[in-house]
């Protein structure tokens, strides 16, 4: 009895711990949707209550009937899935290779690929820009996410290498007796059982790649070519302080895609990030 009564106590203080860390996340999302819900009048006269005192949707509409908005919500569209493909492409062959090929300095070299990940684009940020234009890459999506591919490929591939591991290597072995290639086995073999890791670390560099920032904003000036968040900032700078209900509108619009594709597919997303965690 009082072990259980314990495990109450306990479960208890769980509850209040996440609801806690909740308010904590959500606080900031709360507000902006009470500011998106305000009329211009509200905003204007600086009305500091949290519910609004006539609620709208007309900000959203506004936002979501701009040709301009909906340009920079496809642009983020194109880069993030154009860049979790590419990733995947050059993710996959390393994660097969690290994981079934024994070479030299595999682990070093697998040590290596997660300081990359470490490195922020802040402090290559002028080397990068420079080195972009030089090869006339500024201005273009392709280039964008060449740079998203590049930083996201690190993580991706040691996500997929924890699936590959999980997969029997007698199945490697019988296919190469029969015959098969090591691609024949890849291709085969690891690709169709790695399909739920492919597609959890598909979602995670979608989600990531929706809220790239930095790698935009330095290497995008077009407004026509910019994603949501860098499309965001720039409106920002050039309206004043009564647009700030349409600013708050169109920031929760670029922002529920992310979350509601986090929460609709977490457990596939942590089944992904914690493959391989307790391989024996």
């Amino acid at each position: 009895m009082r072990r259980s009564r314990q495990d109450r106590l306990g479960d208890l203080f769980s509850y209040i711990f996440l609801a806690v860390t909740f308010l904590f996340f959500a606080w900031p999302l709360l507000w902006l949707l009470s500011l998106a819900l305000r009329t211009r009048k509200e905003v204007f006269l600086g009305v500091s209550r949290f519910i609004p005192k006539a609620p709208t949707l007309e900000n959203f509409a506004t936002i979501l009937s701009s040709d301009k908005f909906a340009g920079y919500l496809w642009n983020a569209l194109i880069l993030s899935t154009s860049s979790a493909i590419g990733c995947l492409v050059v993710a996959l062959p390393a994660a097969y290779a690290f994981s079934r090929f024994p070479f030299r300095g595999k682990g070093p070299w697998m040590m290596v690929l997660l300081a990359f990940q470490m490195i922020s684009p802040l402090v290559i940020m002028v080397p990068l820009y420079r080195y972009m234009a030089a090869i006339g890459l500024t201005d273009s999506h392709f280039g964008a996410a060449m740079v998203y591919i590049a930083l996201a490929v690190p993580m991706v591939t040691w996500i997929l290498k924890g699936f590959v591991d999980g997969i029997p290597r007698s199945l490697d072995e019988a296919a190469l007796i029969d015959g098969c290639s090591h691609f024949a086995v890849f291709w085969r073999i690891i690709l169709p059982l790695s399909t739920p890791g492919i597609a959890s670390a598909f979602i995670i560099t979608v989600i990531a790649g929706w809220s790239q920032f930095l790698v935009p904003f330095l290497l995008i000036s077009k407004e026509s070519l910019m994603p949501i968040g860098v499309g965001i900032f720039q409106y920002a700078g050039t309206q004043n302080d009564s647009s700030i209900q349409l600013l708050a509108a169109a920031c929760l619009v670029s922002v529920v895609p992310a979350i509601v594709a986090f929460l609709s597919l977490q457990r596939l997303i942590l089944g992904a990030m914690t493959a391989g965690a307790v391989k024996g």
